[in-house]
């Protein structure tokens, strides 16, 4: 094998070089993101229904019930409205398209940066960095069509950034700042949550748990004023469990016919292989530092520990185990949803690469299930072979975290020291 050859080989899979390729990437897409926005129609979906509720709501409407849009009601929660109160701002009053696209921009390069980071605190090789910039359903959701799911996605790889910083605390903080946008991101929960236990150990797990949850009434205060059903229908609305979806919409289940969709033993059904997958990754995968077994687990964490304990405890929650537990704990629920529709592609088009890889994916076969992926996603209408697609992609990334070596199998990123001296 010739010098160029290894040359090449060397600057695709050494970790090291992530330092050189993430910023190169990024440019790449500054540029890729400004040409979408200059060639491709922009598409209305959702925008304008997010302008007129917002409007309301600067107008002093303050009842979730009261505040509809064209495609429908108010159901997200606070921090959603506020967020889009500012962009109604700045784009004089939603109708300066081409500024929200170029907000909407923005955030899709730090998103992605965010997401670079991560990837680089798990030694990712720089050629599963290539994928993460390919995708175009992920440029058409932040660029094209400005969904709120965009919002919720950066808060969550900001938290498992934090994390794999070992800023505990702050990372839950951030997961519980997405989740004001979007209930989405409840699907991590679990995961934040046990993360958390080991990490800072019951007490001060406890205590972020009940700040996220004081920092979530901070934010619905203005919509409790008028009356008790104003207060009322925030909670009812923003967070609703029960809401019924569309079957023209679901991007998952169309091999299953609308009578089945819509029945009550399917959802069911779901609700009781999210559960079933959830214990099963608790038991094999997700407490392992603290723990051989779930019912140690819970004894531990119930009856407390030592503080030695705890210490050596979270030593073992590596920047690899946070991303581990955190992105399995989304692809589960996603498997498991009720219904997906296209923007909620956002959260699993950068974290697919990494599932598919941390078993040890040869790069053919990390390259071909994403593409397989890809494709299903961008299939529009839905179809049965499509969301038959959709689901076993979610499915095999799910058994792919579940069968990742238990430790951290690739050495992490050199310091910046160590590189000078290599």
């Amino acid at each position: 094998m010739d010098l160029s050859t290894n040359t090449i080989r060397d600057f695709l899979t050494n970790p090291i070089h992530t330092r050189w390729v993430a910023p190169l990437l990024l440019a790449g897409e500054a540029l890729l993101c400004a040409l979408i926005i200059w060639r491709v129609p922009y598409t209305e979906i959702d925008w304008e229904t997010y302008m007129v509720q917002v409007r309301l709501f600067l107008d002093g409407e303050r009842s979730y019930l009261k505040i509809s849009g064209p495609t429908g009601p108010l159901v997200y929660p606070a921090l959603h409205v506020y967020i889009y109160s500012i962009l109604y701002t700045l784009t004089n009053a939603g109708t300066d398209i081409l500024r929200a696209q170029i907000i909407f921009a923005a955030l899709y390069l730090v998103t992605l940066a965010l997401v670079f980071a991560c990837y680089r605190r798990v030694g990712a090789p720089p050629w599963l960095l290539i994928p993460l910039v390919l995708s175009k359903r992920m440029h058409s959701i932040f660029l094209l069509r400005l969904f709120n799911d965009c919002w919720a996605t950066l808060f969550l790889w900001a938290a498992i950034y934090l994390l794999q910083r070992r800023k505990f605390e702050g990372g839950g903080f951030v997961w519980g700042l997405g989740l004001g946008v979007k209930m989405t991101l409840l699907l991590a929960a679990p995961a934040v949550g046990v993360v958390l236990l080991q990490a800072v150990g019951r007490g001060d797990a406890v205590f972020t748990g009940l700040y996220i949850a004081a920092v979530h009434i901070l934010m619905a205060l203005p919509f409790f004023g008028q009356d008790q059903d104003t207060g009322l229908s925030y909670f009812s609305r923003s967070f609703d469990l029960s809401r019924q979806f569309l079957y023209k919409w679901t991007v998952n289940w169309r091999f299953v016919d609308e009578e089945t969709f819509l029945s009550r033993p399917f959802a069911i059904s779901l609700l009781v292989i999210h559960v079933s997958l959830l214990l099963l990754f608790f038991q094999t995968k997700w407490v392992r530092p603290s723990a051989s077994s779930l019912v140690e687990f819970v004894r531990k964490y119930v009856g407390g520990m030592r503080e030695v304990e705890e210490r050596s405890i979270a030593k073992k929650i590596t920047p690899t185990f946070a991303t581990d537990v955190v992105l399995s704990g989304m692809v589960i629920g996603l498997l498991c949803a009720r219904s997906l529709h296209y923007q909620f592609f956002a959260y699993l088009g950068w974290a697919t690469p990494y599932l598919l890889w941390r078993p040890g994916g040869h790069p053919a076969l990390v390259l071909m299930m994403w593409a397989l992926q890809e494709y299903a996603w961008l299939v529009y209408p839905s179809t049965t072979v499509s969301s038959i697609l959709v689901v076993s992609q979610l499915a095999i990334q799910a058994m792919f975290s579940l069968i990742a070596p238990p430790v951290d199998h690739i050495s992490v990123p050199p310091t910046k020291a160590e590189e000078l001296r290599s």
